[in-house]
């Protein structure tokens, strides 16, 4: 079998560090935050080229957070795309603000910057671009859009440790950004995780309180907060694999260069690097209108697949309340129709790669003869 992501041949070649590593913190009792963590916040700023990294239980406590630290509510309209994962929207609505979507480019997945403007109206505050599939939204022009709008731009960077957009690395381009670590991301905890990042101190700062009960320090309660904090064994594992993620990063984009070239003239529609971006290939997603056929042709032969994502925002029943309705969005409407994520990991073998896309084209060869 070829596992869509293998998250096991990762652990065996780590497995030494992140022993010593959740060893560490049994030793100290700091379970939750605590020293590994603030090391970690510390580490992971860095990498993003960032003043501040607020380190979290989750990816959706990031982009919660965002929006609350930015003072964004009831009233407020936030613009987004309907193509990502629900979290991005859930988000917005947690704060009792409207989801405003723009459709996606549908070459690069990201939001279609010819139809941003249009959508801003006197109660817009702010704008998510999503970084899908690890590949960076166009973000200079949105930056500049949004301080002549005096918006605020909060990058949703769940998928998109390490990317770049013309040499910054996402995180450090926006006012806020907000990551996952859900375990099978490119860099991944061995639980649930997230982190707030930002160059803005009070941000950063309005973030630690509302992770921790609204506290300023113990037991003084200065904001209304949340139950927000990450676990100081997370916070450790990351540390390891945190120093891991460039070499696993090169991996990836070797892999998806190997897939461009195993797939290279055939009738599937291939990811597309933009000219800006350093992709980093969370997702390795192709294009087929005939991905029924093709997914399970290769379940067949043990290939595992997945869709990320089959339906998108506005269509979700439990999101009717946006007020969108099918045929408004419709590049999002056809990629959520036709895209079909491949195995992608650092440890995938060429090997692997040539099987996958021998089964894709053979599964398309069949139903043309």
């Amino acid at each position: 079998m070829i596992p869509l992501v293998d998250l096991k041949a990762q652990y065996a070649d780590i497995k030494s560090e992140i022993g010593e590593a959740i060893e560490m913190v049994l030793d100290s009792g700091q379970f939750i935050l605590g020293n590994e963590v603030a090391a970690f916040e510390t580490e992971f700023a860095s990498y993003c080229q960032a003043s501040y990294a607020v380190a979290l239980n989750s990816g959706t406590s990031a982009l919660h957070l965002a929006l609350l630290a930015a003072n964004i509510g009831p009233g407020d309209e936030v613009i987004t795309v309907p193509f990502t994962f629900i979290a991005t929207v859930a988000a917005i609505l947690y704060v009792g603000a409207r989801a405003v979507f723009v459709d996606i480019n549908p070459r690069s997945y990201t939001i279609d910057l010819d139809q941003l403007e249009a959508a801003i109206t006197n109660r817009t505050k702010a704008i998510i671009p999503v970084h899908l599939y690890g590949q960076p939204a166009d973000i200079d022009p949105i930056q500049d859009l949004a301080k002549r709008k005096g918006l605020v731009v909060i990058e949703d960077a769940a998928q998109a440790h390490g990317a770049e957009y013309k040499g910054r690395r996402v995180g450090s381009i926006g006012d806020i950004a907000c990551f996952s670590f859900y375990p099978g991301k490119n860099l991944g905890a061995y639980g649930e995780g997230g982190a707030f990042v930002t160059n803005n101190n009070d941000y950063a700062r309005a973030a630690r309180m509302l992770r921790d009960w609204g506290q300023e320090r113990k037991y003084h309660h200065v904001i209304k907060g949340y139950n927000y904090r990450m676990d100081g064994i997370q916070g450790a594992i990351l540390r390891v694999k945190l120093r891991h993620l460039e070499l696993w990063t090169e991996a990836r984009r070797q892999n998806a260069r190997y897939y461009n070239a195993m797939l290279e003239g055939s009738p599937v529609i291939l990811p597309v690097e933009m000219p800006y971006a350093r992709h980093v290939f969370h997702v390795y997603a192709v294009r087929t209108s005939h991905r029924n056929i093709v997914q399970q042709a290769l379940d067949a032969q043990g290939i595992q697949t997945g869709i990320h994502y089959p339906i998108p925002v506005h269509l979700q029943k439990a999101y009717a309340e946006t007020g969108y309705r099918l045929g408004d969005f419709p590049h999002a409407e056809r990629a959520a129709n036709e895209v079909l994520s491949l195995p992608m990991y650092a440890e995938l073998s060429n090997e692997q790669i040539e099987t996958v896309s021998a089964a894709i084209r053979g599964a398309l060869n069949a139903r043309t003869a």
